[in-house]
């Protein structure tokens, strides 16, 4: 384990019901860091959330939190606190109570909880907010309790459980803003899950690809996006092009009935590959001139770009482009070799 990794998972392995959730996942998480686990419904996000937060004991493999291994400790005595998407706030108590109650359980001295809530208020941006009733708050501002509650007892670690899941668009882009705000302010780390691709690019030091209970990828959000490691992540995280291809040697694929240059290296004699473009990286040339030529199907108008769906050696291509062509239009397209992703064939099952 590296010095600066506050959380480590080896070997960790979750059934429900004999149902396997996790088998043999290892994953270390940096200190002070933003982590994302990103990937589908029912992939382990949150079962790996709570494994981390003391909720699920493993059937087998080992929590360490800051190199001392915590599998047979309490969730309440980890220095961990989570943020679920139901808030659970307590309706009875205001908004200075809600954040206060988890200092009124360590017994701490008034004062001293007086000043740590005001500390927290300001924070989130709620002061002036200690006397209202939770039901007079907004759906954000009622996260912003939430996360200020979870901080407020200075944990290590802050779990959060796809908080922004019941605000609407706008407010969920404010908060994506706010909380990296709030991580970095702290210097804590924030373990984060989501399925939402966009959410964990813009917050994300480190975002970490789930599937079926395993660990596909780990990288920086540039590191997912443009190096994708396989077809799934690159599928996943933003769109892609993914054709079958064929490699006839180092630095030549053959797709789209074209021998095309490209600057992988490595593969087998006429290995089965999948090739990954991403829509952006696919210039639109005279047809004349190009490798691979199409019709336009469809087009749509997005606000930065135009998305336009062409009809090419029976793939429907994706592109994306600042200039449009019109449904119908005959064009060529190009892609440089090194926009050109080869990635050995995902074995099924």
């Amino acid at each position: 384990m590296k010095d600066n990794n506050i959380v480590s998972l080896r070997n960790i392995s979750v059934d429900f019901d004999g149902d396997p959730i996790l088998v043999g996942l290892n994953l270390d998480i940096r200190d002070k860091e933003f982590v994302t686990l990103l990937g589908p419904s029912g992939c382990g996000k949150t079962t790996t959330l709570r494994t981390i937060g003391g909720f699920i004991l493993p059937k087998s493999g080992d929590v360490f939190f800051d190199g001392a291994r915590i599998n047979n400790l309490p969730s309440y005595k980890r220095n961990v606190n989570t943020v679920f998407q139901r808030y659970a706030l307590f309706p009875h108590l205001n908004v200075f109570e809600n954040i206060e109650f988890g200092l009124k359980v360590k017994k701490l001295p008034e004062h001293e909880r007086k000043n740590r809530v005001g500390e927290m208020l300001d924070l989130v941006g709620l002061r002036g907010y200690d006397r209202r009733n939770i039901d007079q708050l907004s759906g954000g501002q009622q996260q912003r309790v939430a996360i200020a509650r979870a901080l407020v007892n200075h944990p290590r670690v802050l779990l959060l459980d796809e908080p922004l899941g019941a605000l609407d668009l706008k407010l969920r882009k404010e908060m994506q803003i706010e909380l990296k705000r709030i991580q970095q302010a702290l210097e804590i780390t924030f373990i984060y899950v989501t399925h939402d691709q966009e959410e964990a690019l813009t917050m994300s030091d480190t975002v970490v690809v789930m599937k079926d209970g395993d660990i596909l990828q780990v990288g920086t959000p540039q590191d997912i996006y443009n190096e994708p490691k396989c077809a799934f992540v690159a599928d996943f995280i933003g769109e892609s092009n993914i054709l079958d291809g064929v490699m006839h040697e180092d630095c030549l694929v053959e797709f789209a009935g074209k021998k095309i240059p490209c600057v992988d290296k490595g593969f087998g004699h006429l290995e089965r590959v999948d090739v990954v473009i991403r829509p952006e990286d696919i210039k639109m040339v005279d047809a004349s001139q190009a490798p691979i030529t199409g019709v336009v199907e469809s087009v749509l108008f997005k606000g930065v770009h135009y998305e336009m769906v062409v009809d090419a050696h029976g793939y429907k291509w994706i592109i994306h482009s600042t200039k449009c062509q019109e449904p119908g239009t005959f064009i060529g397209m190009a892609v440089d070799p090194f926009d050109i992703h080869i990635m050995h064939k995902e074995v099924e099952g």
